[in-house]
């Protein structure tokens, strides 16, 4: 089971033809394929040490599935943007397909008339610049609510380490509340569990809940000529995760719309997905969700290990600390100041080289046969993608296991190309929140270091273990802070 807990993200395929012109192949056994070589649930690192094998682009085997997996950014851009017609297909495991109600999400939906509707619904009404642009004031006050916290914790117990993601994390569930539903909810009454829930509760039901369940293995994934075996403790375990969900969101919905009712419509995604009157119920449910899940989580993946990067780095800090001088003065940082800040941007994209919130691309499936790095790719092949093999490929990066900032400095990237290290993707299917994502971390770095020097708690320079298939960091980061200034 271990084994396929580590694959997956890997979904499943339907096998891959003889071909002469196919890329190379990683040795297995039958019937289970690569399986047993998977164990370590990191499977992204495994995929990346193949790479120096059998290069950039190899196939395995994972049950019944043929996968081709991608290790470097060339050939990731050209399966992203040259061949995306051809590989534009999502097949999802059952966990993820019951938590996303089958593909009702912008992020998993299949490129077609939904897709491209509800992409343009989310871009308009809550993460394209002119969106963004409504909610920066918004932004800017959950940042200094976290230095007020930070100050406070700070002046009560200077000697002792502060927790870095429970003040961020609260503070972040609380914009991606106001931007989804247009309040800050404190609580909510829910009508298939007898009782108000707490803000606690609804982080815990609708993030926290979702990414542990989201990892959750169905081994039949793997092996769809046994779908009619019984698998009861997983079906129990994600399907009453999936109801508990869902219940939480109608109430959130269902309080909102009794404020909209009321005349006291506001800047929200939900007040205008209500406004435009084109979705079911179950459709303006599954996109609302989508908003609060990804604005709560990761961007706080990304900003905590930058913070820890910075925190361990002090001449790095300090290098970042005389940018923000020189540029800001006694001015607080905004995010109108980010194009004038390019080592705060380098240090930014270092950390989604190194740290890449999602190790591995979702996978697409091949629906036409297809050529990419020269092989022949069949019909119903899958295709990943290792952004960790791509950032730690030693042909377009030199020391890649180091975190060196400075490599984005040397006029090998645009300033403004946000899709270098390819953590936002790429294409038709690039990342919707990218600018929100970047506007956010960006600005909450450039604040702590301008407010604070930053120390790591001793002893946890080498805390770098992460959750399964994720970046989520296994211990939250501890810091130490000293106010600038004297203040």
């Amino acid at each position: 089971m271990e084994a396929l807990l580590a694959a997956v993200v890997v979904g499943v395929g339907m096998g891959q033809k003889h071909l002469t012109n196919a890329p190379p192949v990683v040795p297995g056994l039958p019937l289970i394929g690569n399986l047993h070589q998977l164990k370590e649930k990191k499977p992204h690192k495994t995929f990346a040490e193949w790479s120096d094998i059998y290069g950039p682009i190899y196939t395995i085997n994972i049950g019944a599935s043929s996968v081709a997996v991608l290790n470097s950014t060339e050939v990731a851009k050209e399966a992203m943007v040259a061949k995306y017609s051809s590989i534009s297909t999502r097949k999802l495991p059952k966990a993820l397909s019951v938590l996303t109600r089958d593909k009702t999400m912008v992020a998993t939906s299949d490129y077609g008339d939904f897709h491209k509707k509800t992409k343009r619904y989310v871009m308009m009404g809550v993460l394209g610049y002119s969106a963004q642009r409504k909610f920066q004031n918004t932004r800017g006050m959950m940042i200094d609510n976290m230095l007020r916290t930070y100050s406070t914790l700070v002046t009560d117990d200077p000697d002792s380490p502060l927790n870095f993601r429970k003040v961020f994390r609260d503070e972040l569930f609380c914009l991606s509340l106001i931007q989804s539903l247009g309040d800050d909810v404190g609580s909510v009454y829910v009508k298939e569990f007898g009782r108000e829930i707490s803000k606690e509760e609804i982080y815990q039901i609708t993030v926290v809940d979702m990414i542990m369940c989201a990892i959750e293995v169905d081994w039949r994934d793997f092996f769809p000529y046994l779908q009619w075996v019984p698998n009861l403790s997983f079906e129990t375990r994600v399907h009453t995760a999936e109801s508990r969900r869902t219940s939480v969101m109608r109430a959130l919905i269902h309080q909102q719309k009794k404020r909209i009712a009321c005349g006291e419509a506001r800047v929200s995604y939900l007040d205008f997905l209500l406004a435009e009157n084109t979705l079911t119920d179950e459709q303006l449910t599954m996109l609302v969700w989508e908003e609060v899940i990804e604005a709560a989580d990761t961007t706080l993946v990304t900003t905590e290990w930058a913070m820890y990067e910075l925190a361990k780095n002090p001449e790095i800090q300090d290098r970042l600390y005389r940018e923000i001088q020189d540029v800001c003065g006694d001015e607080k940082v905004t995010e109108d100041h980010l194009p004038r800040l390019p080592y705060l941007n380098a240090v930014f994209h270092e950390t989604l080289r190194l740290h890449s919130p999602v190790p591995l691309v979702p996978p697409r499936l091949v629906h036409e046969p297809t050529r990419l790095a020269g092989y022949d790719i069949p019909t119903g092949t899958e295709i990943i993608i290792n952004l960790y093999g791509c950032n730690m490929n030693k042909e377009d990066w030199d020391e890649p296991k180091e975190w060196k900032p400075e490599r984005f400095l040397d006029g090998s990237f645009n300033a403004a190309d946000m899709y270098k290290t390819m953590s936002f993707g790429a294409g038709r299917r690039v990342c919707a929140g990218s600018l929100q994502a970047t506007n956010i971390s960006c600005t909450a770095i450039a604040r702590f270091v301008q407010e604070f020097a930053w120390r790591l708690k001793e002893g946890d320079e080498d805390k770098v273990d992460t959750v399964q298939l994720t970046n989520y960091k296994l211990h939250p980061l501890f810091v130490h802070l000293s106010p600038r200034g004297g203040k």
